[in-house]
């Protein structure tokens, strides 16, 4: 029996790179305020459960797919990649022969879906990242070069403009209403194939897969047994009334292709970052400030005897951020948050998603039960680095502009080296300054700019321009780097 792998919906490419993509390979993928900008919002329509076949037990489909079909567009990128930096499973759907030198130009598409009459698109951050050129063709066969406005790796998530008016866009459901069970379309364009709509259920709510590789990830998909092939990344998710409810992004198999299982990021989280590109070209990111696991049969049989904890619900703070939002609130180690804004909590998805779609500065209530008994806090939610304020295009998302994985450098490795601390990098992710420096796996950061960088949380409250990153690898070799523009 083969392994399952997680496979990116997105690239609709030659027959010989869906071959290397599914010879066993594990591809990692990869928060609502009300929006100010001009997305389309839920409107009237007919009944969806009455159309023009009385007689049949399932809704009529009709009027969702031959509107939102208008605006669901195909996304052609093209990518220069060099065989130098590090190996990206990603580089199988690009075609990228492993071990070869030089650069390349890949070619490869996705879906993307219109949501103002102004040009503005949604799509996937992985169709788009890297791209040199962008183009979108629409339903009706014009073509336009696209612009990206700004990516978010940590939700998967883009917007490009492209420069016309007065188009069809899909107006905004709501994926907190979504029910399993509910009737489901996917809308885009597999496997090179014009624009295609197949149909499903929601089969689950807020799924976690592990699939995108960011520390500050946020994984809450929407499962569909809705057919979704490469190509259809960035596509849309409508409901029965033709409203957008999720943006097609993974699938899950063990050949390649579609084999039942498919997941969307909910309109929730879409908005959001959707209206932080547009507004200010960051996504205003906010977090609670805990470590967490969710209390499930796992849980109670290694912790339960130590925690106290004998039912399975809520997630347990397992640590707690020195002056960070929780903290500030009163939340303690220990504490089990049973619900968010009336939002029951019972898995890390959930959590992630509630606290994903909000911004820094919000207020949240958060329900927890300690020594017995509830307590209801009020939470004022910072950005990572420790302030209830919304960030500026200037302000500078360190750990995403490097590109990689961190951890805070061990105290025995510390004094091997005669350092006061550091950030190590325990991985080097294509595209990011790191990668374009040379900077290898193991390296510790101790300056930037330089600034002591002694923790991660150091590391997380930079956010200024980088010009240098100082350090050392484990061998005890010092390093400097001069980052130029």
């Amino acid at each position: 029996m083969r392994k399952n792998i997680i496979v990116i919906a997105a690239v609709a490419l030659g027959a010989a790179t869906m071959g290397a993509a599914t010879s066993g390979i594990v591809t990692h993928l990869l928060n609502k305020p009300q929006p100010t900008t001009t997305i389309v919002e839920r409107v009237e329509i007919p009944n969806v459960y009455t159309g023009s076949n009385t007689n049949t037990q399932y809704p009529d489909l009709t009027f969702a797919a031959e509107n939102s079909v208008k605006a669901v567009v195909s996304i052609e990128v093209r990518k220069q990649i060099s065989s130098r930096q590090p190996i990206d499973p990603f580089q199988f759907f690009f075609g990228i022969p492993e071990g070869m030198g030089g650069a390349y130009q890949a070619q490869a598409g996705g879906s993307g879906v219109i949501i103002s009459n102004d040009g503005y698109i949604v799509t996937n951050n992985h169709v788009v990242e890297g791209a040199s050129t962008v183009k979108v063709k629409l339903a009706d066969g014009r073509a336009f070069d696209g612009k990206v406005v700004g990516c978010d790796p940590s939700t998967d998530v883009a917007l490009i403009k492209i420069e016309a008016s007065n188009l069809t866009a899909i107006p905004f459901g709501s994926s907190d209403d979504l029910r399993l069970g509910e009737w489901v379309l996917a809308i885009g364009y597999p496997m090179g194939l014009q624009s295609t709509v197949t149909a499903g259920i929601v089969s689950a709510k807020a799924r976690s897969l592990g699939a995108i590789d960011n520390r500050y990830g946020i994984e809450s998909f929407i499962q569909t047994d809705a057919a979704v092939n490469p190509g259809n990344s960035g596509g849309a998710l409508v409901n029965a009334r033709g409203e957008l409810v999720g943006i097609n992004t993974i699938i899950k198999t063990s050949t390649g292709s579609y084999v039942g299982y498919s997941f969307a990021v909910p309109e929730s989280i879409v908005r959001k970052v959707v209206v932080d590109l547009k507004e200010s070209g960051v996504v205003q990111r906010a977090v609670l400030g805990v470590s967490f696991r969710a209390i499930d049969q796992q849980f109670i049989d290694e912790m339960g005897e130590e925690t106290g904890i004998k039912t399975i619900g809520g997630v347990y703070v397992a640590s707690v951020v020195d002056e960070g939002s929780a903290a500030k609130a009163g939340i303690r180690k220990g504490d089990v948050i049973r619900s968010i804004e009336g939002v029951k909590i019972n898995d890390s998805a959930t959590l992630l998603e509630q606290i994903g779609k909000r911004r820094p500065g919000d207020k949240i209530k958060v329900d927890v039960e300690r020594n017995g008994k509830s307590h209801t806090l009020d939470v004022t939610l910072q950005n990572k680095s420790g302030q209830a304020k919304l960030l500026t295009a200037e302000d500078v998302d360190v750990s995403a502009l490097l590109g990689g994985k961190f951890t805070t450098a061990s105290a025995k490795l510390c004094k091997e080296l005669d350092i006061r601390g550091g950030v190590q990098v325990t991985k080097v992710s294509a595209n990011g300054l790191m990668q374009r420096a040379r900077i290898r796996e193991g390296f510790i950061i101790t300056h930037i700019n330089d600034k002591a960088i002694l923790s991660v949380e150091d590391l997380d409250k930079f956010s200024n321009k980088i010009s240098s990153i100082d350090g050392i690898y484990p061998n005890g070799r010092a390093a400097s780097y001069m980052i130029v523009e």
